[in-house]
């Protein structure tokens, strides 16, 4: 199947988690009212499908390395849907925590099932424009989650917002049977001489390569993360902008990512992914040095703003091609190396951005100090990469001129 067929697919079932994340946000205060509960509790259901999200993936990566892609996606859409199904039964806000964290198993194993089917299909420059082609179509989710959340509580209430989440993941579940595993090359059959979850990870981590990557990503996601957790605060309560333009400055961000992904496109037929990687991280980083100035020197809002759009867009280069450097020396563990990576993204910046919260009230500098921290960090593991990366594709060579002699 072609490449964007191939993406269509796999990217509207990536926007599976962005849809659970914000389509119910618009509705987290009928949710309190509805369950007579505190409007902060609501949040508790936010954080509990969020670690799971994380969590989970380090089982389902290695089980789809196991038992194959097919079944552990569906298994993760069908656990899901029916979680939803429950969500929108809950009367009390302990079933509403229980049903998502069940809710958010099923989202890891669809998760980490994803970056593993591309894996199996394609490698190296290829596997960098299917992700980055992935990316630009899951780029509508988070833009039009909080819409769809809306147009389901004019219709009914807050509901029907977890029944259209499961009738999506229905709907994917007819889509990649009948679309999808069909026409896929099959995959690899894995190799490692013991298939355990110790044994495997173990194989992920020893790799130096592999683990810088996963480094870059968890320090640029939680650059991302720390600015979505103290958005509200930086927009509305510090410079004080209406809920319309925070909305509007909000989705400029994702309009750059969107941007900027079409632009690194072509870039891929003159520089390597890795190559363009490190120039986006740097980048970054240089935007949130510039942020950071101007905060210091108090200088007007619009520059401010800029300077975060312009850091924030650069995730829409840097996401697909460090994934698929992450993922390129793992063609039969691709699950678990996709689950090593989604795993530490989500919970070493969950980690960050709910330390960070502490000083949210103090002043604006401290969250943008801490956003330069991690990409600071980032430039330091990028700066190496293409010579870590060229030295272990040597050493490959190497490995297989010495086993064909």
């Amino acid at each position: 199947m072609s490449h964007f067929q191939l993406a269509l697919l796999l990217g509207m079932t990536v926007a599976l988690g962005p849809l659970a994340l914000d389509a119910y946000l618009p509705a987290f205060p009928s949710i309190a009212d509805n369950l007579g509960i505190a409007h902060g509790e609501v949040g508790l259901t936010l954080s509990a499908y969020v670690a799971t999200l994380g969590l989970a993936q380090l089982v389902g990566g290695p089980l789809s390395d196991r038992y194959g892609r097919r079944p552990i996606l569906l298994a993760g859409l069908a656990v899901f849907a029916a979680a939803a199904v429950m969500i929108s039964l809950a009367n009390t806000l302990a079933d509403l925590v229980i049903w998502r964290v069940v809710q958010g198993v099923g989202g890891a194993f669809c998760a980490v099932s994803v970056p593993a089917i591309v894996r199996d299909q394609v490698g190296g420059q290829d596997a960098a424009r299917l992700f980055g082609l992935i990316g630009l179509i899951m780029f509508i989710a988070p833009a039009a989650a909080p819409s769809l959340g809306a147009l389901m509580l004019l219709l009914g209430d807050w509901h029907w917002i977890f029944l259209m989440l499961a009738g999506y993941a229905v709907l994917l579940v007819l889509a990649l049977q009948l679309a999808l595993f069909p026409r896929l090359q099959p995959r690899p059959p894995a190799i490692t001489p013991v298939r355990t979850l110790v044994t495997n990870y173990l194989l992920v981590l020893r790799h130096k390569t592999t683990m810088r990557f996963v480094g870059i990503q968890v320090l640029c996601f939680s650059t991302m993360l720390l600015f979505i957790t103290h958005s509200s605060f930086i927009y509305q309560e510090w410079y004080g902008l209406s809920n319309g333009m925070f909305s509007m400055l909000f989705a400029a961000n994702i309009a750059l990512m969107a941007i900027l992904n079409l632009i690194n496109r072509p870039l891929l037929r003159r520089f390597s992914s890795v190559v363009l990687l490190r120039g986006q991280v740097m980048l970054q980083c240089l935007a949130l040095v510039a942020l950071v100035t101007v905060v210091l020197m108090e200088g007007p809002f619009w520059l401010v703003a800029a300077c975060i759009i312009a850091a924030i867009g650069f995730q829409g280069g840097i996401i697909p091609y460090n994934m698929a450097n992450a993922l390129e020396f793992f063609p039969h563990l691709g699950g678990t190396a996709a689950a090593m990576l989604g795993a530490s993204q989500f919970t070493i910046a969950g980690a960050i951005s709910a330390l960070s919260s502490l000083y949210e009230g103090e002043a604006l500098l401290p969250i943008a100090a801490t956003m330069l921290l991690c990409s600071a960090g980032a430039v330091l593991l990028a700066l190496g990469a293409p010579q870590a990366v060229a030295r272990e594709m040597a050493a490959d060579a190497s490995g297989a001129s010495a086993t064909a002699g």
